[in-house]
């Protein structure tokens, strides 16, 4: 069953309706064709507009998973931490006694004689070989290829592995093994104490964005009485329009904010020494990386899900997820926003399960409350070891914004915070995985500014007949851990 008439969206409008218009009256609210009709018989007019689109605005995400946090400084740089064992990935059987370890770059090998080893090669479609290795000595073949000599437990020769069925062994010169390092052992009155590691860690960083509005009325417009009365979302309420225009512009921008913070990229052009681009005045210009683009670079992506396929097929998709998680940091509480159509999808799932397939969940991150968790608009259930809570994110939905796309399902968020060193307060504090942070000081606060120019409504700046509102904010987003968080994408149009 298909809708009876094509839906009004973007792609079947010439334009969208209500639009923004400068004016006192765009055509969308009194068109008068016959003014000496009017003139003579005043026709029924409703003094209150139809809320025709609902609640307009898309904001909101950002508030509910995390914070906004003042910054002093052109950029916000932070740390993460590495990961605490030792493992390599490609790693060749140059012998039946040698591994070779190809590194992108020049660094130093970690793993060093005495240290104990699983030595692994999962095929796509055939077995898992393993077997458990001594490391003899390490010795670098190049600045980015180490050679460890290994020899073999469990076996009398010098490379006899411990095969899954089928029995099939290891060939000299395969490039698909992995290994991980699980001990090490020495022998009575040693003195080899083994390699002496540091701490890794990765530094990221973002820089703050400028954001700025107006809306512009002439002093003859606000002074004009209309007949419909207008009410904004903010219980303001009057005859006159410039009231609601401005009202939405500030709404507008609103979002714009937190749409920034979702959609932004950084510049990667370089002129001459410098990154970035001039705009019309001059300024350089570098952009800042939002949510979407951070998740593409360093987050977990997951394309073209299908939770509500048959029993079973669904469910499975969802645990590969589940699956990645568990190799990250494996964060017990999530929050999905979603698009309606995935989160029907997982609704379909669940149907599916006896009692959801999870036994309900504990609405931890909502104070243990399900009656809070609902009144926000979230559904929680538990799979494995996580907790999800699912809500429906209208930026996805909206025909105005993503919902026009469709390329974007939805976003996997952990709840909770993190622990991070403030170099302001010289201590370790936790903070939100997803924040903004904001420019403010002592002498200017740039989370949302808001100032009147012109001549009309009490401000005289100018000789300029008209009132200017200006909005501006200066922000940027800090994605911690995005190695925990999950992009849903559609590539392709089913």
């Amino acid at each position: 069953m298909a809708f009876a008439t094509t839906p009004l969206t973007l792609a079947n409008l010439a334009h969208l309706t209500p639009r923004p218009v400068k004016g006192l009256f765009g055509d969308n609210y009194i068109p008068l064709a016959d003014m000496d009709f009017t003139q003579q018989f005043l026709p029924e007019v409703y003094e209150k507009e139809v809320e025709r689109y609902g609640n307009r605005t898309i904001g909101g995400f950002l508030r509910m998973v995390g914070a906004e946090m003042p910054m002093a400084s052109d950029q916000v740089v932070w740390s993460e931490q590495g990961r605490l064992h030792i493992a390599y990935d490609d790693v060749k059987l140059a012998s039946t006694s040698t591994l070779e370890i190809t590194q992108t770059t020049a660094l130093p090998s970690l793993i060093g004689a005495g240290m104990t080893l699983v030595v692994s090669q999962s095929l796509a479609a055939g077995p898992i070989t393993t077997f458990k290795a001594f490391v003899v000595s390490v010795a670098a073949t190049s600045a980015t290829v180490q050679t460890v000599t290994f020899k073999v437990y469990g076996t009398t020769t010098a490379l006899a592995p411990v095969v899954v069925a089928p029995a099939v062994g290891l060939t000299v010169g395969d490039t698909d093994l992995s290994l991980f390092v699980y001990g090490s052992e020495y022998g009575k009155g040693s003195s080899l104490a083994g390699n002496s590691l540091d701490a890794s860690f990765t530094q990221f960083n973002n820089q703050p964005i400028i954001l700025r509005d107006k809306y512009s009325v002439n002093g003859s417009d606000t002074a004009q009485i209309g007949w419909v009365e207008v009410t904004t979302e903010m219980g303001t309420s009057g005859y006159m329009w410039y009231l609601k225009s401005e009202h939405e512009s500030r709404l507008r921008f609103e979002d714009y904010l937190e749409m920034s913070m979702v959609e932004s990229e950084k510049v990667e052009q370089v002129v001459g020494t410098t990154r970035g681009f001039s705009d019309a005045a001059g300024a350089n210009l570098q952009g800042t990386q939002g949510l979407f683009s951070t998740l593409e670079e360093r987050g977990l992506v997951y394309n073209n899900s299908d939770f509500g396929a048959a029993l079973g097929v669904g469910l499975a998709e969802f645990d590969a997820i589940l699956s990645e998680l568990d190799k990250q940091g494996a964060i017990e509480e999530n929050m999905m926003f979603l698009d309606r159509a995935t989160s029907l999808s997982i609704d379909n799932m669940l149907a599916l399960q006896n009692s959801y397939g999870a036994g309900g969940t504990s609405y931890g991150v909502f104070d243990n409350s399900e009656d809070m968790a609902l009144n926000l608009g979230f559904s929680g259930f538990r799979r494995g070891s996580y907790d999800f809570y699912k809500t429906d994110w209208k930026y996805l939905n909206d025909s105005t914004t993503r919902g026009s796309i469709g390329d974007i399902e939805g976003v996997i968020v952990p709840a909770g915070t993190s622990t991070v060193y403030d170099q302001q307060l010289g201590q370790n504090i936790s903070r939100p995985f997803l924040h903004v942070r904001y420019r403010a000081s002592e002498a200017d606060d740039r989370r949302m500014k808001s100032w009147i120019t012109g001549s009309v409504g009490g401000n005289y700046t100018s000789d300029v007949d008209e009132m200017n509102v200006h909005f501006l904010s200066e922000r940027t987003l800090c994605t911690q851990a995005a190695n925990n968080f999950v992009l849903l994408k559609k590539t392709t149009n089913a």
